[in-house]
């Protein structure tokens, strides 16, 4: 009698343990796809296998936290990374700034041998330092759709003209001459923002002749190809590690750290040409081999 009760009670006690656990893996099932559709379009099948069902979901679930768990880490990483390269930008010019004046207050200011010159040096630290926030804040307005683009019909052919001839002194300095490569004499009308695609050209133009080396050349090219006129600058330079290549456009990244420094640059010319162009609707690559020289391209609407 004792082992007729005792069977009694167990079964009763397993199954109301049964019951107890399938709803609360119902529960769980319930929730998670709570997670993933809106309570409208929620719907449930009670005859369906919930704990594999259940299984599914959750390691789905813990395979999109995951990704989005490294893509926040990513992002931590490259917050990081920006500040440090501020930081480091805006430091150089911060302290010399700070050692012209101090030796101004201590007594050069009084010396006329020292003082004029010693007070235009820190008033070219202070356009630096103003360059990069004007820079930063062009990179944040594009990020933010806050830009005004006045996208007109324009010469390409003449803006490119225009930039080789403001940067014609600077390129005879480092030796390096500036050509097309061709004659172009008829005009190449493209939809473009004039000034800001002027801007592209002199950012890459400049690059361009920063980092060339002496007595060689920097070629600009037109190639109607479809709907778009693709610009390429190309240079004869010692060219581009492949390791570089994927990170170039990123803001303050650079491939030479101390020449590109010693020549004034903020680190951002590459960012800003990304974001102009990707605001005209299209995208800056670049191909270059290490002691073959690079080529930087991109393409504008053919009028």
């Amino acid at each position: 009698m004792f082992l007729f009760f005792f069977i009694i009670i167990a079964t009763v006690t397993f199954l109301l343990l049964e019951i107890f656990i399938n709803r609360k893996i119902r529960l769980l099932f319930q929730l998670v796809q709570n997670y993933k559709i809106s309570s409208t379009d929620f719907k449930f099948n009670m005859n369906e296998d919930i704990l594999s069902k259940s299984e599914v979901e959750i390691l789905k679930l813990a395979k999109r936290n995951s990704s989005e768990l490294v893509k926040l880490k990513s992002e931590e990483k490259f917050r990081r990374e920006f500040i440090g390269n501020l930081a480091h930008e805006l430091k150089t010019p911060i302290f010399s700034i700070q050692g012209y004046i101090l030796t101004l207050l201590e007594g050069g200011l009084e010396d006329p041998s020292i003082n004029k010159r010693f007070l235009q040096r820190a008033l070219k630290g202070a356009e630096r330092m103003n360059k990069i926030i004007i820079d930063l804040d062009m990179i944040s307005r594009f990020e933010s759709d806050r830009i005004n683009m006045e996208i007109e019909n324009n010469n390409i052919v003449e803006i490119c003209q225009d930039i080789f001839e403001s940067l014609e002194l600077k390129a005879k300095e480092n030796k390096i001459t500036l050509r097309f490569a061709e004659n172009y004499s008829n005009e190449i009308l493209v939809s473009c923002d004039k000034d800001k695609i002027g801007q592209v050209m002199q950012n890459l133009v400049i690059n361009a002749i920063k980092y060339s080396d002496p007595d060689t050349e920097l070629v600009v090219r037109f190639t109607d190809i479809e709907r778009n006129i693709l610009i390429e600058i190309e240079d004869n330079g010692p060219g581009i590690a492949e390791k570089h290549i994927s990170r170039l456009f990123e803001r303050f990244y650079r491939v030479d750290k101390s020449r590109a420094r010693n020549e004034g640059g903020t680190g951002l010319g590459l960012s800003i040409v990304k974001h102009i162009i990707e605001a005209h609707g299209h995208t800056v690559q670049v191909r270059s081999t290490e002691g073959k020289g690079s080529n930087f391209f991109f393409t504008l609407t053919k009028i």
